[in-house]
């Protein structure tokens, strides 16, 4: 059964709830209640109360751009998983390389994120990727792949149609430059084996890898002809509604 492409935009610390508000507003009749790609706003944690309200009646997903790993505690300025479940999310982000680059995120934390997402009954998007030096090391393969087992040591996946991984070759982010369709292409299989060892091949092939990396409009029916590559986690071009839109478009093949 074909996977179903998914555009996922990741707002990054941009907008106000007032902002988010007439981002949606501003959006086509039909994105709204678009059918053959599943569309996934992930905003600042302020924004998420007035948006669930704003996207009750719509097909749009929302989703977190973090989450803290336990359920509760003294963790002054965190956010728990049963948190974002409450105020109507459906989807959050984990291990964002900026979360790994700038605020020390490790495999190990970005497991027990998983862990706690799931348990939670979010849908978790997690990113894996490896910086230009890797790259340039030849260690992209190697990264990738140990990214992807240790962020799923230890996870138990009932439904694998709930989970989605980006891969998000950090050289690529917010600079303009894009992985070659054909090389993204060739990751995104890599870490569907590294899931297919670990669960099988059945699994493997219903768990949707997108990709992220200054995705654009003008890039996104080439990324989506590539049979691995199912949909895309978009930064700058989610931020304007009529950039958003041709994503989405572009998905629909």
């Amino acid at each position: 059964m074909p996977r179903k492409p998914v555009i996922a935009g990741n707002w990054k610390m941009y907008k106000t709830s007032e902002q988010a508000v007439a981002f949606v507003e501003a959006l086509p009749t039909n994105l709204l209640h678009e059918r053959q790609v599943d569309v996934v706003l992930c905003v600042p944690f302020t924004a998420l109360d007035r948006l669930c309200q704003s996207l009750s009646a719509t097909s749009i997903g929302l989703g977190a751009q973090n989450l803290h790993e336990e359920k509760e505690g003294a963790f002054t300025g965190e956010i728990s998983a049963d948190m974002l479940r409450a105020i109507g999310c459906q989807y959050v982000i984990i291990g964002h390389s900026e979360r790994r680059q700038y605020f020390m995120e490790n495999d190990i934390r970005v497991n027990l994120k998983l862990k706690a997402a799931l348990d939670a009954g979010l849908k978790p998007i997690v990113c894996v990727g490896e910086t230009l030096a890797e790259r340039e090391a030849g260690q992209t393969d190697e990264v990738v792949r140990t990214q992807t087992e240790r962020a799923f040591a230890g996870v138990s996946i009932s439904r694998p149609e709930a989970i989605l991984i980006a891969y998000e070759p950090v050289w690529a982010i917010g600079t303009g430059k894009t992985c070659a369709s054909e090389e993204a292409n060739r990751v995104i299989g890599l870490i569907r084996r590294a899931i297919a060892s670990r669960y099988g091949e059945d699994t493997a092939s219903q768990i949707r890898i997108l990709y992220g990396g200054s995705v654009k409009p003008e890039t996104i029916s080439e990324q989506m002809r590539q049979p691995e590559i199912d949909g895309a986690l978009v930064g700058g071009a989610s931020l304007k509604p009529d950039s958003f839109t041709a994503l989405v478009t572009g998905a629909r093949g």
